[in-house]
C-alpha cells in the first residue's frame, strides 16, 4: 500500500471513485470487472490508480469471464472484489451462485440502471429481488449492504470484506446510479485497518503431510448436495440472527412508517419533515442489510402503526419482504417509481397524506 494512505483522509469524492479508493485501502489484493455504466468510474479509477498499489486490476473480456476470475482468486485466499451494473450482474449469476456453494468469500458491487433488459442508464432499485432471494440457481444467499450516501459507500467496502470473510459467503453492495454518480465529503480509513484473516482452506499448495485441499462447487451424490445445502442454510440462519443492520428516525411516537433503503432513504427523510410539519406523525426505518433483512424489527413495530409504506425505486420488491414480517399486524402500502425514475418527496408525502385521510392514491407512475 501506499504510503500516504495510512491515515484517515477527508475528501470530495463521487461515489464510485470513493468505493475504489476505500477496496485498495481495505487491502484488496485482486479486481476483475467489465464496464458498464453507471459504474465504470471504478474501474477507470482502480485502473489509474493501481500502480500505486501491490494490487491486480483487469479488466476481463466479459463479465462472465471476469465473476470466474474472481472464483479463482477467492479460491487462492486473495481479497477479491467485482463490480458491475444490473445488466452485468444478470451474466455474473452462475459464478456467484458457484461461489456460495463453494463457500469463497469475495465482495461484488451492483451500481442498480433502470430495466429490464438493458433499460436505461438512469438509476433503479430494480435488482432487489435479484440480490436478496438468489438471482441464480439453487437455494443460496448473499449477505447484502444497501448503502444511501458516498461515505456508505466507502465504509461498506470494509464491512462487505469482513462480513464475507467472516462467513466464507459473497457479500454484496447495493447502490444505485445516482450514490455512484453524486459528490459529497466523506472520510476514508486508513489503510491496513482491516486484518487479513488466515485461510487454512485456500488452495495455495498442498501442505506437507496433510490432505489435499479441494474447493468445488459439484457434489453428484444427492445426500451429500443435501448435506451441503443444510449447511449452507445454517450459516444463512446464523447471518440472520447476528448481522441485522438499519437506523430509525422518528418511529418512537410515529403513526405511518415509511421503509426505505439507500437514495431512497434520504428522499423520505425530507418527506418526513414536512409530513411531521403538517402535524402528521411519520418515521423511517432504513434497513442496512436487505439480506438478512429487519423483518424482527418491523414486526416489532407493526402493530402499533396505523400503516407501513415502503418506498422504492420498482415496481414493489422489498414490499413483499415488509409484507411478510408485518403478517398481518398493519397494513401495507407502496410508492414507487420505476424505469430509471426517482420519487421526490413531495410525491410520497402526497401519498402519507392520502393514506392518513383514507383515500386512495396512485401507487406509482
Amino acid at each position: 500500500m501506499s504510503t500516504n494512505d495510512e491515515i484517515s483522509e477527508v475528501r470530495i469524492m463521487k461515489g464510485n471513485e470513493a468505493l475504489a479508493e476505500a477496496a485498495f485501502r481495505a487491502g484488496m489484493q485482486a479486481y476483475f470487472g467489465y464496464p458498464i455504466t453507471p459504474q465504470s468510474e471504478v474501474i477507470e479509477y482502480l485502473m489509474k490508480e493501481q500502480p500505486k498499489h501491490d494490487c491486480v486490476v483487469l479488466q476481463a473480456e466479459s463479465e462472465v469471464a471476469a465473476i470466474n476470475m474472481v472464483f479463482g482468486a477467492a479460491g487462492a485466499g486473495a481479497r477479491v472484489m467485482i463490480s458491475s451494473s444490473s445488466p452485468g450482474i444478470s451474466l455474473m449469476m452462475e459464478g456467484i451462485s458457484y461461489m456460495t456453494s463453494a463457500e469463497l468469500p469475495c465482495l461484488i458491487v451492483n451500481v442498480q440502471r433502470g430495466g429490464p433488459g438493458l433499460g436505461t442508464i438512469q438509476p433503479s432499485q430494480g435488482d432487489y429481488f435479484q440480490a436478496t432471494k438468489g438471482g441464480g440457481h439453487g437455494d443460496y444467499r448473499l449477505i447484502v449492504l444497501a448503502p444511501a450516501s458516498v461515505q456508505e459507500m466507502a465504509d461498506f467496502v470494509f464491512e462487505g470484506f469482513r462480513l464475507s470473510e467472516k462467513y466464507r459467503n459473497p457479500a454484496m453492495i447495493l447502490a444505485d446510479g445516482a450514490l455512484g454518480q453524486m459528490m459529497e465529503k466523506l472520510t476514508l480509513p486508513p489503510a491496513g485497518s482491516l486484518p487479513y484473516v488466515d485461510k487454512p482452506w485456500a488452495t495455495t499448495g498442498k501442505p506437507a503431510g496433510k490432505d489435499r485441499r479441494i474447493i468445488t462447487s459439484l457434489f453428484i451424490q444427492p445426500e451429500k448436495m443435501e448435506q451441503v445445502n443444510l449447511h449452507l442454510q445454517e450459516k444463512y440462519r446464523q447471518i440472520q440472527a447476528e448481522e441485522v443492520r438499519f437506523e430509525e428516525y422518528g418511529v418512537e411516537d410515529a403513526d405511518i412508517v415509511l421503509v426505505a433503503f439507500g437514495l431512497v432513504a434520504r428522499i423520505c427523510q425530507k418527506t418526513m419533515q414536512l409530513a411531521r410539519k403538517k402535524g402528521l406523525r411519520v418515521g423511517i426505518l432504513r434497513p442496512i442489510t436487505l439480506f438478512p433483512f429487519p423483518s424482527q424489527r418491523i414486526a416489532e413495530l407493526a402493530p402499533k402503526l396505523e400503516a407501513i409504506v415502503t418506498v422504492e425505486m420498482n415496481a414493489g420488491q422489498m414490499l413483499e419482504d415488509v409484507r411478510l414480517a408485518v403478517e398481518g399486524r398493519c397494513p401495507v402500502h407502496f410508492k414507487g417509481r420505476m424505469g430509471g425514475m426517482i420519487p421526490s418527496p413531495d410525491e410520497v408525502l402526497e401519498a402519507v397524506e392520502a393514506i392518513a385521510e383514507k383515500r386512495n392514491f396512485e401507487l406509482s407512475r
